[in-house]
């Protein structure tokens, strides 16, 4: 089955399943949103909320953290993983964003991808769920599952996302990037589907009788990214 055959397939059966679909990550703005993302490296959404919950009804302005601190900052999210490096990258965005473009978050990937902490993949989440401009972000379950169906080879972000984004069109990508996450957490589970018994899989693959394994380079290569966001 080549490609086009198995994105009909993949879109037939989350439209199906995700009708409507939700956003992980709890925030009030563009800026809070560009935080709960850089907070969710190496963390689950649910905490990063559970986290956020506290923080967003009185700090959510740039202004607010750079008032705060890297220290207060620290306290306010030692619940969360690496809570002191991304502190830091709170702190030195924020003062960025006051000192260089006025509080405001700048909405083209090279002025994202220029701020403290901020990689390609945070980059495209703000871009697509802050601003509306189709994108395509990587995680680690996008790139799991996406070699899963046949979907890419690729061995690092940049290349799973080129492909994916030749499988589907522009105008699904935004909606299809959080279909695809939440498909995996629910469906197609790292330590649950292993490529034969979801869906999708199964529609894919009728054939397939052996497990799929995943090729690990990216997952190196995300970590040793800046907390792979």
């Amino acid at each position: 089955m080549n490609k086009k055959k198995k994105s009909k397939i993949i879109l037939r059966v989350l439209n199906k399943i995700y009708p409507e679909v939700p956003i992980p990550l709890n925030y009030k703005n563009t800026f809070t949103l560009l935080v709960s993302v850089l907070l969710s490296a190496q963390c689950t959404d649910v905490n990063v909320n559970n986290v956020t919950k506290d923080i967003y009804p009185k700090y959510n302005k740039p202004a607010h953290f750079v008032k705060l601190g890297r220290r207060k900052i620290e306290r306010l999210i030692k619940r969360i993983g690496i809570f002191r490096v991304k502190a830091k990258s709170i702190f030195y965005l924020s003062k960025t964003l006051v000192e260089k473009y006025k509080g405001k978050v700048p909405n083209t990937y090279a002025e994202l991808e220029q701020l403290p902490g901020v990689g390609h993949k945070t980059a495209s989440v703000v871009m697509s769920q802050g601003f509306g401009f189709p994108a395509f972000p990587v995680d680690t379950h996008i790139h799991r599952l996406a070699q899963r169906w046949g979907l890419t080879d690729g061995k690092n972000v940049v290349q799973t996302e080129k492909d994916l984004k030749a499988a589907f069109p522009k105008k699904y990508w935004n909606r299809l990037h959080l279909q695809i996450i939440w498909y995996g957490r629910e469906y197609c589970k790292a330590r649950d589907c292993y490529g034969i018994t979801c869906k999708i899989c199964k529609s894919c693959y009728p054939n397939r009788k052996k497990t799929c394994k995943n090729k690990e380079s990216l997952n190196e290569s995300l970590r040793n990214r800046q907390c792979y966001c």
